[in-house]
């Protein structure tokens, strides 16, 4: 099942996508999809939900973030190992953990707008793994039972004020529209290998990505597991696993970053795509 939502900012609206990729209002099903309807026995109720019965949306404009009251976005840091080479770093022993800001989530197409002074902005395609149900130190084994889907994010990344400006990489990773989300949420039982999944990014139609994430150093049921011990994951938090080689600052002569104008298209197999156009500082584009 992919879930989705649709409308200006404020006035999202709930949608399937059914098995002819037409997107389908839920609207007189459920009010909204919210983080709480996570759970195995929300997803159980829309999935029983005749797709058919449901109006089309035949032009649903902008697609918001595919559910509402996103959680703790939680962020992996050199995942992929070839990554960690074009960045300089050794490949973690255990998993870099970090958090993006609630205020950088915004939907897969909207404006991304650089902080004032940025001149060194990066792009991360990655795996986005939403968790279902409320998980504290469970198992390795387990682990994938506490995930309600995965989408697709854009880890967009500030190097200097990640990098250079002291501290902890947040500042660089929290910034306003840095952390797009979407454009569905596809269920657990339609992605039976997570491991398995092509990713990979353009800037200005060049391909910049391309990988697997069959190449993760760390996988999606080790990383809920180890994450669980150090805090409790609740249904609509979000785990960002780590992008393949290809980002901006790894790239040969010379690092390449974002400048207004710049587009970015990027997807992973079988969750959607993502299209954005980055602009200067604009604080109309970013406030409701």
């Amino acid at each position: 099942m992919k879930l989705m939502r649709y409308g200006a900012k404020g006035q999202e609206k709930p949608a399937l996508v059914d098995g002819n990729g037409r997107v389908r209002d839920l609207s007189k099903v459920v009010p909204d999809i919210t983080a709480a309807m996570l759970s195995k026995e929300g997803l159980a109720r829309l999935a029983a939900v005749d797709a058919n019965s449901l109006p089309v949306v035949e032009k649903p404009g902008r697609i918001a973030p595919p559910y509402a009251g996103i959680g703790k976005f939680i962020c992996i840091g050199l995942n992929f190992a070839d990554h960690a080479a074009e960045s300089g770093m050794p490949v973690p022993k255990e998993p870099i953990l970090f958090l993006k800001t609630n205020n950088a989530v915004i939907g897969c197409n909207d404006p991304v707008v650089l902080p004032q002074g940025s001149v060194k902005t990066d792009w991360e395609v990655e795996l986005g793994v939403v968790i279902g149900t409320k998980a504290r130190y469970v198992s390795e084994a387990e682990a994938l039972q506490y995930v309600a889907g995965y989408c697709v994010c854009n880890d967009i990344s500030e190097r200097e004020y990640q990098l250079e400006r002291g501290g902890q990489w947040d500042k660089g990773k929290g910034c306003d529209t840095f952390g797009p989300v979407g454009p569905w949420l596809v269920t657990a039982d339609e992605v039976p290998d997570p491991q398995n999944l092509d990713m990979w990014l353009d800037v200005n139609g060049r391909r910049f990505q391309t990988g697997n994430t069959r190449t993760m150093v760390f996988g999606v049921a080790q990383l809920v597991s180890y994450i669980s011990r150090f805090m409790t994951l609740y249904p609509g938090d979000i785990i960002s696993t780590g992008t393949p080689p290809g980002v901006g600052m790894g790239q040969k002569p010379a690092p390449v970053y974002l400048k207004p104008g710049d587009t970015m298209r990027l997807g992973i197999a079988g969750l959607g795509e993502q299209n954005q156009t980055v602009h200067a500082w604009n604080p109309a584009l970013i406030d409701d």
